[in-house]
């Protein structure tokens, strides 16, 4: 009897080994709910107006970026850096329960920008730009075999971020960064004149949406003078590309007889303009001061902090405070939130300006008659899970990219944790 329980806790000690081991080794499951419950109740991880709640729908994606969301619901996420080898993930909700439960990878590349237009899925690369062919539910029919119809783009050690936007005309625009933050020559103070670096990068190019293999020699530099904008949209109203542009730094740190460290933490603002097709914005000659409200001459082209400049350059049709990160811009053409919000701009913020302590926030931009009609607000505040003014702790979420449900919902990706937000409007 003794021997015969020996053998038994024996065979018992094995069995669990093996299943430890099956579990590690074994095939990876999608992702687990979050949590298994109504949207209301998580509608306290963010401060919306009211009316509105919060739903975090999804977890550990990894550094999303940009998203689109299908006709049938399902969720495109685009990841900035690859996780079990692949770049994009495919969400859905198979329960209709609110929880987006089952993840499908595929695309084995990192990048930013993803769209949805006439039967494709648009996604970029850090250096090109493929397309899916989708079926009838806007599935990805072969996942694996994307056909590559833009290649080459310039891709250095900063700023990699490829965004991209479809008209209505089968063209695909795509942000090219500068990889220098004021065109300034290495070791000093001085700009590069001109700025070499214009002619692949710090712009906008167009590119067809049905050609393969294209390279710069192919496509039209659409706009330039724009440092890096991550966030773009094409405006269906007003049929034209509106981009929210990263300013640059280090105003203080080169030219310290111009710029205090404060005016260094608050200038230049962030920007929105409406590009059009040989708009140039200024970068890297000039800049602009929210302050003085005005364009103001980089130091490194001869600026003093007062000198103005860039008289046939493009002006901001918005402007918001310095260092705010605008990564994601959208045009909201649905009707589930209020008429206040239809046909506005909302922009995810991915940093924090020093001047207003505040950041990791999605804010909107009202529109009327395709030009913005009022300040700006923040929509959608907390993100960062702390307090800005005296931090005790790390930030906790960071928005990223936006997207409009085929319901009118929004939604929000948090490329720090890799979560996914959905924002509904319930009151009246």
């Amino acid at each position: 009897m003794k021997k015969l329980l020996f053998y038994s806790a024996c065979i018992f000690s094995i069995l669990l080994m093996v299943n430890s081991l099956s579990a590690e080794n074994g095939p990876k499951k999608p992702a687990k709910p979050i949590r298994k419950t109504n949207r209301e109740a998580v509608n306290a991880d963010l401060k919306l107006p009211a009316g509105f709640t919060a739903s975090l729908i999804a977890e550990d994606l990894g550094a999303a970026r940009h998203l689109v969301v299908s006709k049938t619901g399902d969720i495109y996420v685009k990841l900035a850096k690859m996780k079990d080898g692949k770049g994009i993930y495919r969400l859905s909700d198979t329960n209709k329960d609110g929880i987006m439960d089952q993840q499908t990878g595929f695309g084995g590349y990192p990048g930013t920008g993803i769209f949805i237009k006439n039967g494709y899925l648009y996604s970029s690369s850090n250096s090109g730009i493929y397309r899916y062919q989708l079926n009838e539910k806007e599935e990805v029919i072969n996942p694996d075999q994307p056909e590559e119809i833009v290649t080459g783009l310039v891709l250095r050690d900063r700023d990699k971020s490829k965004s991209i936007a479809v008209d209505d005309a089968s063209n695909i625009y795509v942000n090219v960064a500068s990889y220098n933050d004021a065109c300034r020559k290495p070791g000093t103070g001085k700009g590069i004149m001109p700025c070499s670096i214009l002619d692949s990068a710090a712009g906008i190019w167009q590119f067809k949406t049905n050609k393969l293999n294209q390279t710069y020699k192919d496509g039209v530099r659409y706009a330039t003078g724009l440092k890096n904008v991550v966030g773009l949209d094409w405006n269906t109203k007003t049929n034209s590309l509106f981009v929210t542009q990263h300013g640059r730094g280090q105003f203080h740190d080169f030219y310290p007889q111009y710029y205090t460290p404060k005016q260094s933490g608050e200038m230049p603002a962030e920007t929105m303009y409406e590009v059009r097709q040989g708009s140039d914005a200024g970068w890297p000659y000039v800049y602009y001061d929210q302050f003085q409200k005005k364009k103001i001459l980089a130091p490194e082209y001869g600026g003093d902090g007062k000198k103005t400049g860039g008289e046939k350059t493009l002006d901001p049709v918005a402007v918001f405070p310095a260092h705010l990160g605008p990564n994601g811009l959208l045009f909201y053409t649905g009707t589930m939130f209020p008429k206040k919000y239809q046909n506005g701009a909302f922009i995810a913020f991915h940093g924090q300006s020093p001047e207003l302590k505040k950041g990791y926030l999605v804010a909107f931009v009202p529109f009327k008659n395709g030009k913005p009609s009022g300040a700006w607000e923040v929509f959608a505040d907390n993100f960062a899970g702390i307090d800005l003014v005296k931090p005790i702790g790390p930030v906790q979420y960071r928005p990223c990219g936006l997207a409009q449900g085929p319901d009118g919902a929004l939604y929000v990706t948090d490329d720090l944790n890799g979560s996914l937000y959905r924002i509904a409007f319930k009151g009246k």
